[in-house]
């Protein structure tokens, strides 16, 4: 006899299905994809693994009726509220299916679950659709050096004196580089001090810093 379980958190919350599904099917395959070559015509580009998919559908008996794997079910709105939280907390599930020709242990996802009632006795019927949820490992290289430094904090306006004395040998850039860390703010200085050429800077010349 087959066995489905529904497992949640690391089999902190688990469903036997009491009634089992009449039967399964795993759906997967390839993601193809198929391309025109004008000399070629037709081609298949074969791609990786698509996510298995799976339906079950069985239903929650209200009372014992003896068809079931074993005694005392749980009552159906609590399976079905179940169910539900699981879906609604965008996790996945673990399908456990044991049968003599065949074991199936899979981390899915809730895609849609509906459930019913019929006139007579008040068992609710479902159906679970499931997809394969696959963890991914994601892969990390050391940065290089001129991705470092892309990377690293430029120096804050926030500080900065407000004036700067002109030092030998000072040009426009090498002050820039020296009070804001960046060569291309000598543009600031330059118009901040209403200069005019590099010949304008002197030594022990007051320039402010904006």
């Amino acid at each position: 006899m087959i066995e489905f379980w529904l497992t949640f958190n690391n089999n902190e919350e688990s469903i036997w299905l009491h009634i089992p599904p009449p039967s399964f099917e795993i759906q997967t395959g390839l993601c193809n994809s198929t391309v025109t070559l004008h000399e070629l015509g037709e081609l298949m580009l074969t791609g990786k693994r698509r996510l298995k998919t799976v339906s079950l559908s069985s239903y929650f008996p209200v009372v014992d009726d003896g068809l079931g794997q074993y005694k005392s079910p749980k009552p159906p709105k609590e399976l079905v509220k179940m169910i539900e939280n699981w879906r609604d907390s965008q996790k996945p599930m673990r399908l456990l299916i044991f049968g003599k020709g065949l074991v199936v242990n899979e981390a899915m996802v809730i895609e849609n679950f509906s459930y019913s009632q019929k006139n007579g006795p008040e068992d609710v019927y479902f159906t679970l659709d499931l997809k394969e949820y696959r963890f991914v490992k994601v892969k990390t290289t050391p940065l290089n050096a001129k991705e470092a430094e892309q990377l690293r904090p430029r120096p804050s306006d926030r500080g900065l004196a407000k004036t700067y004395t002109v030092q030998p040998g000072d040009t426009l850039k090498k002050i820039a580089k020296k009070v804001y860390g960046d060569e291309s703010r000598s543009i600031t200085i330059k118009e901040t001090n209403h200069i005019t050429s590099e010949y304008s800077l002197k030594v022990g010349m007051q320039l402010k810093i904006g």
